[in-house]
């Protein structure tokens, strides 16, 4: 093993998705409502984003998912988010690190990083690249792991793919530089974390899914404390 790779939410970050998701898009209509019309606009332009995140999930190569995202979302809407940027970096600064009430480090996160680093593991955060660096950064922030020299951190505006897609896993590992067969992916969703496994990588699973298949599982504390063996028996 040469390469770790951390899913964040729900792997590092102890977060109850759908209260965050909640509170995301009811921030982000707030915070959009001055670029609309009126509230039917304000409901196109909350539709157009759903559709946007989903396009890109979808194969574009040779495209950053920031770039798909905002082509999309000027197509559905008649709205260039580059054109009002302004509005989204206060956002992010400002609106977006409310939304991490009651949300913290998983047991074991730090500990497990940590330890990938004692063992000179090339580390990425791995976390579906949706967001821009911002708001990941701000979740790293909550998980308790922001101030680590992470190797990698996986965003919209520099990926090319989406999970579960092989290309995704490839293009971080490449990132961190180990091929990988040399990588071990860390994640507590089965759909999107463990189709690491096409491309070469172990899987470790943290989540609760009892059928998942995965190499490995268990939680962080204990991957913290079986790191070692597993770097010397790869």
């Amino acid at each position: 093993m040469q390469g770790i790779l951390f899913d964040l939410d729900g792997t590092l970050l102890d977060i109850d998705i759908g209260a965050f998701v909640e509170r995301y898009f009811a921030a982000l209509a707030r915070a959009m409502e001055p670029l609309t019309s009126g509230p039917e606009a304000l409901d196109h332009a909350m539709h157009a984003l759903n559709l946007s995140t989903r396009a890109m999930m979808l194969p574009h190569p040779g495209h950053t998912n920031q770039q798909i995202f905002t082509a999309e979302f000027k197509a559905s809407t008649g709205i260039d988010i580059e054109e009002h940027q302004e509005v989204f970096e206060r956002f992010y600064a400002e609106e977006f690190p409310l939304l991490g009430d009651g949300f913290g480090p998983a047991t074991g996160a730090r500990e497990a990083i940590e330890r990938a680093m004692d063992l000179g593991l090339k580390i990425a955060v791995a976390t579906n690249p949706i967001f821009p660096l911002a708001a990941v950064k701000h979740r790293m922030s909550w998980a308790g792991v922001d101030d680590l020299p992470l190797d990698v951190v996986t965003s919209y505006e520099t990926m090319h793919a989406c999970k579960p897609m092989a290309e995704y896993f490839l293009e971080t590992a490449g990132l961190i530089g180990v091929a990988p067969e040399r990588c071990l992916m860390v994640g507590d969703d089965a759909a999107l974390d463990l189709p690491a496994a096409a491309t070469g990588m172990r899987t470790y699973y943290v989540g609760p899914d009892t059928d998942a298949g995965a190499d490995l599982r268990g939680d962080l504390e204990l991957l913290a404390r079986d790191l070692p063996r597993l770097v010397n028996e790869w």
